[in-house]
């Protein structure tokens, strides 16, 4: 009876030993994240897309872990914010991920509520400091001063005198004041006379409003927009797209991730994208589930910037002109060693006589 009880704890051990090997292969003992976006989803071609790709990097499953391992979450208005929030946090997620500083009020109450739950949220660097919170923000002025440069040059090398720029925001607040600004100071390091308009949809996923404000400034004479406005910037992308079809020499410049094909037209490769702010919101969330898995986890506020290649600007159009990257290029030195600034808020860009007056930006 010894001989057989011996034997049977000795099988059990070994199906156990089996079990765990089987699970560690299937993967399923990793690490469950989820990313909780407003009503644009991972599908906004911009700022949910660059978040959603770090987290495909980091499972390296092409998308086949989706339901299990990570999924994303979309809140189809503001009041769904805390109760998706705390759906996942008593669900079974080691990571939960917040986008844009929309989100900043509902997670600074929530994440008090778990102290246990890692979350993370990007674009946020004011909420209380916890153990469980980290908070990744970006110097968007930065790629935005190369973007701004960019469209200059371009514009100097079609021979253009008076060139005017306009910016479209979603909505409102000093994350996106950084985008305008800087795009503007890059502007005027090339044209100081240049002429800007501004506007805010108050909507990330409105693309309608954005076409048809940039239909109205292409038909007044303005060269080039740059969208920092999630899904409502592709309709600034549409509309630069239907006039260079048409023959009109206008721009539309992408942001976060490269916006190129989006703006593709014709058969060899023409976009009407001209370039775009790259913002890789995806080292965010690699780095964020890196911490998780690896235990090196530390609340707190990270920075993204051209030092660590958190931003950028894309080069992948063809017709973006070779002194508009050698002056961008230029200017990528000039920000590194400190001899270019950047203003980050529309109040320290008036004061200089950067920006013009009355525009729509914010820096609260």
């Amino acid at each position: 009876m010894k001989k057989i009880l011996v034997f049977a704890l000795v099988a059990l051990c070994a199906f156990s030993l089996f079990a765990n090997g089987a699970k560690e292969a299937s993967g399923s003992d990793q690490i469950k994240a989820v990313l909780l976006t407003d009503q644009t989803g991972i599908d906004d071609k911009s700022f949910n897309a660059a978040a959603w790709r770090g987290i495909l990097s980091f499972y390296g499953d092409n998308g086949a872990g989706r339901g299990t391992l990570y999924e994303n979450i979309t809140a189809q208005s503001t009041d769904e914010y805390i109760p998706n929030l705390k759906n996942a946090a008593e669900g079974d997620w080691d990571l939960i991920i917040t986008t844009g500083f929309t989100w900043g009020d509902a997670l600074n109450e929530v994440a008090a509520m778990y102290p246990d739950q890692n979350f993370i949220i990007v674009d946020v660097d004011y909420l209380t400091d916890r153990d469980n919170l980290i908070q990744y923000i970006y110097e968007e002025e930065q790629g935005s001063y190369l973007v701004g440069i960019a469209a200059a040059m371009q514009a100097k090398k079609d021979g253009i005198e008076n060139p005017k720029f306009g910016f479209i925001g979603g909505v409102p607040g000093a994350t996106i004041t950084k985008f305008e600004i800087g795009y503007f100071e890059g502007i005027k390091s090339i044209y100081p006379n240049a002429e800007f308009v501004d506007y805010y949809a108050n909507d990330w996923g409105k693309p309608e409003l954005a076409k048809a404000m940039a239909k109205n400034w292409y038909d007044s004479g303005v060269y080039c927009i740059f969208s920092a406005a999630g899904g409502t910037g592709g309709g600034t992308i549409a509309q630069a797209k239907e006039y260079r079809m048409a023959g009109k020499n206008v721009w539309a410049i992408g942001v976060d991730s490269d916006q190129y094909e989006d703006g593709l037209y014709g058969t060899n490769g023409e976009s009407a994208v001209l370039t775009s702010m790259i913002k890789k919101v995806e080292n965010s969330t690699f780095d964020a589930l890196t911490k998780t898995k690896d235990g090196t986890w530390k609340g707190g506020v990270v920075t993204q910037n051209l030092a660590n290649e958190g931003v950028g600007y894309s080069k992948a159009n063809p017709a973006l002109s070779q002194e508009a990257i050698e002056a961008a290029d230029k200017a990528v030195k000039g920000i590194l060693d400190g001899s270019i600034v950047i203003d980050k808020t529309y109040k320290a860009a008036l004061a200089k006589g950067l920006v013009p007056a009355g525009l729509s930006a914010i820096d609260d």
